[in-house]
């Protein structure tokens, strides 16, 4: 099975020189992902609502790539402030809950101060 390459479309991907995803040998990567609403390039000042956003365009990521939130087998959380983390757990579990992936939270800068939560995933596609 060759590469292939997913695009959400968004300047930054042409921008930095990256993919929203990477699917090869039944492995889809997904590259740390931001709150950006990306319909309006808006960023939502809540850590929620960010939260959501991301999970958004991942799942958009995973879907193209024949996968979903049940496929994933690793994900990675990144915030700036660790007491962002807890609020985010319930839309975490709902879209993690069934796949229980390993998992690791960060504390990290990133890349904007508006940034308030970047999340990371890895994924098999189904019977690859």
């Amino acid at each position: 099975m060759p590469r292939r390459y997913i695009s959400s479309g968004t300047p930054f991907e042409a921008q930095i020189g990256y993919s929203r995803a990477v699917v090869e040998d039944g492995w889809i990567f997904v590259a740390g992902t931001t709150g950006y609403n990306y319909a309006t390039m808006t960023m939502p000042e809540d850590v929620v609502s960010q939260c959501q956003n991301t999970l958004k365009t991942i799942e958009k990521a995973l879907k193209e790539a024949g996968a979903s939130f049940d496929d994933v087998t690793r994900v990675r959380y990144i915030l700036p402030d660790p007491a962002d983390f807890e609020p985010c757990w319930p839309v975490l579990s709902d879209a993690f809950g069934a796949a229980r992936p390993a998992a690791t939270m960060m504390v990290a800068g990133l890349m904007n101060p508006e940034m308030k939560i970047e999340i990371e995933v890895t994924a098999r596609v189904p019977d690859a």
